[in-house]
């Protein structure tokens, strides 16, 4: 952590649009965006040795625009909403990754809330609409390969190329509320995603870092499909004396979920800033 006769069409279609999917949500950010510092090794693609524990904090703002299909209380709509429009109704959105790593292994607990409302008028009638999402991951990882390019970082530690392998779980809760003429009316729905996926680390120079991870699930256990998807470019600094990595890039989620009357296929998708500090 943008008005004429148009203004009041578009107005007026993101209403509706807000009423049929309740789905302005999600401006956010990525699942394990705090991957820093590589952990030392002697020789390349060997086992990595045991070392100190890591804690890495990685607040960060996904600007997420949505498009795709979603259905609400049995209203069907195209959802396509940009994400400008997103964060003019946003009411509060908090954002963050906590990795924890020894050695070889780590683990990481990425969660995302997000409350946006918009008051519309249509005719004669004030209507209200909001939507409260919730995506919370939480995996594993196993550095199954690292490879020294030769050099240091200006942190101390040998430039790698890593691959890391990854498996977790992915909740997603998703709340729509509607207030017409004193009426109000609000349902949610919420499920939990298995995935499985892997996770790269390269350091293109001594302060510049590539990462990129990619990820599927659902499986039929919660959602149908979903696909995650993400690369970030680093540039490590510090801040208040601490190890950081300010990153930027782009995140895609694609979740097709569906229960009775409720529906959402939609994909999110956007830029990603943030910072990643090692405490």
């Amino acid at each position: 952590m943008t008005s004429t006769t148009f203004g009041k069409r578009h107005r007026s279609r993101r209403a509706r649009a807000m009423i049929g999917a309740a789905a302005l949500f999600a401006a956010a950010a990525p699942a394990a965006a705090a991957d820093l510092t590589p952990v030392h090794t002697a020789q390349a693609g060997a086992p990595l040795a045991q070392s100190d524990w890591s804690v890495t904090l990685s607040p960060y703002l996904w600007a997420a625009s949505l498009n795709g299909d979603a259905a609400v209380l049995g209203i069907h709509r195209h959802v396509d909403v940009p994400f400008r429009d997103t964060l003019t109704n946003l009411d509060l959105g908090l954002m963050g990754n906590l990795e924890i790593r020894r050695g070889a292994f780590g683990a990481y607990v990425n969660g995302e809330y997000v409350d946006v409302s918009s008051d519309e008028k249509i005719a004669s009638f004030s209507i209200g609409t909001g939507m409260k999402s919730y995506l919370v991951s939480a995996g594993v990882f196993y550095r199954v390969y690292q490879s020294e390019l030769g050099g240091n970082t200006v942190f101390g530690t040998p430039r790698v190329f890593a691959l890391e392998p990854t498996a977790g779980a992915r909740w997603t809760r998703l709340t729509g509320r509607i207030r017409v003429a004193g009426l109000h009316v609000s349902d949610s729905e919420s499920w939990l995603d298995p995935f499985v996926g892997a996770r790269v680390n390269l350091d293109l120079t001594d302060r510049w870092n590539l990462f990129m991870e990619g990820d599927v699930g659902g499986f039929g256990a919660g959602s149908r499909l979903s696909l995650n998807g993400q690369a970030l470019l680093g540039y490590r600094t510090t801040l208040v004396g601490y190890k950081t990595m300010v990153r930027a890039g782009y995140r895609v989620l694609h979740q097709d979920y569906r229960d009775g009357g409720f529906q959402w296929k939609v994909t999110q998708h956007g830029p990603i800033i943030g910072a990643s500090i090692e405490f």
